[in-house]
């Protein structure tokens, strides 16, 4: 169950994930965002060093929490908003300020999401927009979003527990879906840390969703335990998706699994639509 998400200071991207019910912020993202440094673990040593203080409570403050990165989950040392307000006071920077406000509002809308859930939905319609994703598009990944929320909560159910539990059963579902697992399929598009989903055209979303949906229901109606069980069914839901996909290639003459960026495709498109 993927938890890690991405927060924007300034066009600058910053890791947040879940922990405890708050967001805790991965401490190099914070650094590399307010002090423009290529080499962020450099940059907290000296801070550190040049802190004795921080450096003595520095134990409290860093947390290693598993994040989603280039090579998969790892574990990184995040803090929460209290932990980020003491490591700023050791950064001279003219950004520190702008970067405290907004982190008071990204705490602050957490805990409106806490209160009122769909505001949560709301937030990511409106940063799928500012991307440039058209309402058609975000309607199916809003509707991928909830689904893999619906497996994911019957996993955990019904055996899976650890992290490797989640992403194995995961790339039970792609393999057979789009013969490809979904690291294999991020190399194929030239993604790194980027989401896949978040750059799946059309077709590539809605046999996603057939694949998770088909698994969810197998789990159900087969009352599976245990992550072999889970691992039979995710294989079954993803080749019902998988041959579906196969038919709709020999009809189309084409491969669905592409290596194309459906955003890249999208604002292409409508630069060339505006000529």
């Amino acid at each position: 169950m993927e938890t890690t998400k991405i927060a924007l200071f300034k066009g600058k991207q910053i890791r947040k994930t879940l922990y405890n019910n708050e967001w805790w912020f991965v401490i190099v993202d914070v650094i590399a965002a307010l002090t423009d440094t290529v080499q962020p673990d450099g940059y907290i040593k000296d801070m550190r060093r040049r802190d004795p203080e921080l450096a003595k409570g520095w134990g409290q403050i860093a947390t290693p929490l598993s994040i989603q990165t280039e090579g998969g989950k790892q574990k990184m040392n995040c803090a929460d908003t209290e932990g980020i307000f003491r490591i700023i006071q050791s950064i001279p920077s003219p950004k520190a300020e702008p970067f405290k406000r907004w982190l008071a509002k990204v705490g602050y809308e957490r805990v409106q999401e806490i209160e009122n859930p769909e505001l949560a939905v709301k937030r990511t319609r409106i940063l799928y927009k500012l991307k440039g994703y058209p309402e058609d598009w975000i309607e199916k990944r809003m509707r991928g979003i909830a689904i893999r929320e619906e497996l994911t909560d019957e996993w955990q159910k019904r055996g899976a527990e650890e992290q490797k539990d989640y992403e194995i059963l995961t790339a039970e579902i792609s393999k057979a879906t789009f013969g490809v697992t979904p690291s294999e399929y991020k190399k194929l598009k030239g993604l790194k840390r980027e989401n896949l989903r978040d750059h799946m055209g059309d077709f590539e979303l809605i046999f996603t969703m057939l694949g998770e949906r088909a698994t969810t229901e197998i789990h159900r109606t087969e009352d599976s335990r245990g992550v072999p069980k889970l691992k039979y069914d995710a294989k079954a839901g993803g080749s019902i998706a998988g041959n579906a996909r196969k038919n709709l290639e020999k009809k189309l003459g084409k491969s669905i699994v592409t290596k194309d960026n459906y955003l890249a495709i999208s604002k292409t498109s409508k630069r060339l639509r505006k000529k």
